[in-house]
């Protein structure tokens, strides 16, 4: 683990995180999306739908405020952020997922990235 991970639980200036509503509507509850489909079976499964997209582009805030950084890796474009725990979701239940922020270079806070569920763990 480099040293900036050890120092760096958190993401940085959290209460400002960046989801775009491109990111929501057109991948991550796109079903017809080449890479999203699976996602957007996966969110639409615990409540989330294309019309109130701003609720899962809130509860991927909060879950980028509230869980620790598990890895962080160096790009071309600045620090990404991997975080992985329980999501809230409309329906009540709480899978486990990662999130991606990316920090890009000169930005104020990290924006998201990527979501994906986690295996169960049994």
């Amino acid at each position: 683990m480099s040293t900036r991970a050890q120092n760096e639980k958190k993401l940085p200036n959290p209460d400002n995180l960046v989801v775009e509503r491109e990111k929501i509507v057109d991948y991550l509850l796109n079903p017809a999306h080449r890479y999203g489909a699976s996602k957007a079976r996966f969110f639409a499964d615990f409540g989330f739908r294309l019309e109130e997209w701003e609720r899962l582009a809130e509860a991927l805030r909060e879950h980028g405020r509230i869980h620790d950084v598990a890895r962080t890796r160096e790009t071309g474009f600045g620090p990404r952020y991997a975080l992985e725990g329980e999501l809230n979701t409309p329906s009540g239940r709480r899978p486990r997922v990662c999130t991606v922020w990316q920090l890009d270079e000169g930005a104020v806070a990290p924006r998201l990235i990527s979501a994906y569920p986690l295996e169960a763990k049994l």
